[in-house]
């Protein structure tokens, strides 16, 4: 008989969501719990948010456990696959959320953001993902959050842009080195919640001028992570829930930048 390629197996139905403890991360988690799956919430400082988002999800019937790390920390980083798997068993699905977000633009780099911009949104998504190959069970899938701004590339929040950038690349070339026992796949989110660089006008302004006019919730984000993880033909691809931002062509991306 062939095995049954509608949904992971339950032996795969569990995952690691880093940054699950705020924002995007935290629909993220919560819409996993709500479909059975049993979740590894990773932290930065948000301990206490994270703490609640595991409270919610076990309310759903299904394992929790918060895992606190430094993301700029690549001990930390080789070390939290190993600790979900401890806490949970083998992880099938690892959902790289996490970024850090800072502003800079050409002719005036900072070092500092430009270090901590690779190390958080670049080189700990590839140390967790070749962890996570280590141990994955059959059905396993890999899901990067990227920006729409990857397909539609802007000067504005440089090194960041650079990485999401980067992190779409390696998506497709996981794809390819992970075939045909992990899938991988990429969200790419445009406006869904003001960021700390906008107020609540420009946020709106932003919004407004996508395509649709208006902002994509956390948890139609989470809604496309839950079909990604479940698609099981699907693989090298990218997911843009942004309101037709990147194909925005009367306002900039960016409003008041």
């Amino acid at each position: 008989m062939e095995p049954d390629q509608s949904a992971p197996p339950s032996s795969a139905r569990t995952a690691l969501v880093t940054g699950g403890g705020r924002r995007i991360g935290r629909a993220i988690a919560l819409r996993l719990a709500t479909a059975g799956w049993n979740v590894a919430i990773h932290c930065g400082h948000a301990v206490d948010e994270a703490e609640e988002v595991a409270r919610e999800a076990g309310a759903r019937s299904v394992r929790t456990a918060v895992l606190p790390a430094d993301l700029a920390d690549e001990g930390a980083v080789a070390a939290l696959v190993e600790r979900a798997v401890s806490a949970l068993g083998p992880i099938g699905l690892l959902v790289n959320n996490a970024s850090t977000f800072d502003d800079d633009r050409f002719g005036g780099l900072d070092k500092a953001i430009w270090d901590r911009h690779f190390a958080v949104n670049l080189r700990a998504p590839m140390v967790l993902a070749e962890c996570f190959a280590a141990q994955a069970p059959a059905g396993a899938a890999i899901i990067n959050l990227l920006d729409q701004r990857v397909l539609r590339p802007n000067p504005l929040f440089f090194s960041y842009a650079l990485t999401k950038s980067a992190l779409w690349t390696a998506t497709q070339m996981m794809a390819q080195a992970l075939a045909p026992a992990i899938r991988v796949n990429a969200v790419a989110p445009g406006p869904v919640l003001a960021s700390c660089h906008q107020d609540d006008g420009q946020f709106e302004r932003e919004a407004t001028g996508t395509l649709l006019g208006r902002p994509s919730p956390p948890e139609q984000i989470a809604d496309a992570v839950l079909y990604l993880a479940n698609a099981m033909s699907v693989t090298g691809q990218v997911i843009a829930v942004d309101s037709g931002q990147h194909l925005g062509w009367r306002t900039p991306d960016m409003i008041d930048a």
